[in-house]
């Protein structure tokens, strides 16, 4: 069905897969219409508490395909080199630019929580993608690395006004000036990575696992959640505690509340309700 992706639905929890590991998922022009359409239909239609991102081959993905790009006078119009054509090259790209930055956004603003599974290589447009999930988890080898200053470009694709949200200014700035590799560890170490695992196997059986955990919990909580902190995260604290009184104020359910009581009484399951269909997103 995707030319660049596989999903499966089990279980409230949404998996979705890179798999063009020929080409080490690099992220070529249906990449960046396949993603958003697949977690757009998955947010409009409430068909999952959870989404996993993984991947398959060596590496997560290569980052951006700038061939495919160029190819496809996307990024660079070789095709016309009339006065006009190139006047109007620095707005063509802007245009591109921020089409690519939707595509990644949706992962933030979707209401479920978002789980990125890294192996192997997470490179240059990789990092916009993850930094754009709730949680970040990886294998032993894998590194991430902003491969774009090796290439003599800025990242612009979501990197840094996110990065420099969840690590220290100084560690994103070594990252950026040096494009060098940071491996898993180092990752963790400054809180970019959640937990590391040996291997990919391990990896993804121990985000299912935390992914399995999140979609036990209410839906409309766990929204409120996300909601609340992506809000308190581009906030200060007095607008924070004001945003997070007006939520609750309309959204706050007390048969959830009670049902969740009664749930962990009895040691079962809570039968909550699930997020209504998001009208605001396309019906894919």
């Amino acid at each position: 069905m995707y030319e660049c992706f596989s999903v499966e639905i089990v279980d409230q929890i949404a998996h979705i897969v890179l798999n063009r590991p020929g080409k080490r998922n690099s992220m070529n022009l249906a990449f960046w219409e396949e993603l958003p359409a697949i977690v757009d239909d998955i947010d409009a239609h409430s068909k999952a508490r959870v989404i996993v991102i993984s991947s398959t081959g060596p590496h997560f993905t290569a980052g951006i395909d700038i061939t495919a790009f160029a190819d496809g006078n996307e990024l660079l119009d070789a095709a016309d080199n009339s006065d006009l054509a190139e006047r109007q090259q620095g707005a063509h790209f802007y245009n591109t630019v921020t089409r690519l930055q939707k595509s990644f956004s949706c992962l933030e603003t979707c209401r479920v929580p978002v789980l990125a599974a890294i192996q192997g290589g997470c490179i240059g447009g990789g990092v916009d993608l993850v930094t754009a999930c709730d949680m970040r988890y990886a294998t032993e080898d894998a590194f991430l690395t902003i491969f774009e200053t090796n290439i003599g470009m800025t990242a612009d694709v979501g990197t840094f006004p996110r990065l420099v949200k969840l690590i220290p200014e100084g560690f994103v700035r070594e990252m950026a000036y040096t494009g060098r590799r940071v491996f898993a560890d180092e990752a963790q170490a400054v809180g970019l990575i959640n937990r590391v695992y040996p291997d990919h196997e391990s990896m993804l059986a121990g985000v299912m696992e935390i992914a399995t955990d999140i979609a036990t919990k209410a839906p409309l909580a766990v929204y409120g959640c996300k909601r609340i902190i992506n809000y308190a995260r581009d906030h200060n604290t007095t607008d924070g505690l004001d945003y997070i009184g007006i939520w609750n104020a309309s959204m706050l359910h007390l048969d959830e509340i009670r049902e969740a009581m009664t749930a962990n009484k009895e040691q079962r399951q809570g039968r909550f309700a699930d997020l209504p269909p998001n009208r605001n997103k396309s019906s894919g």
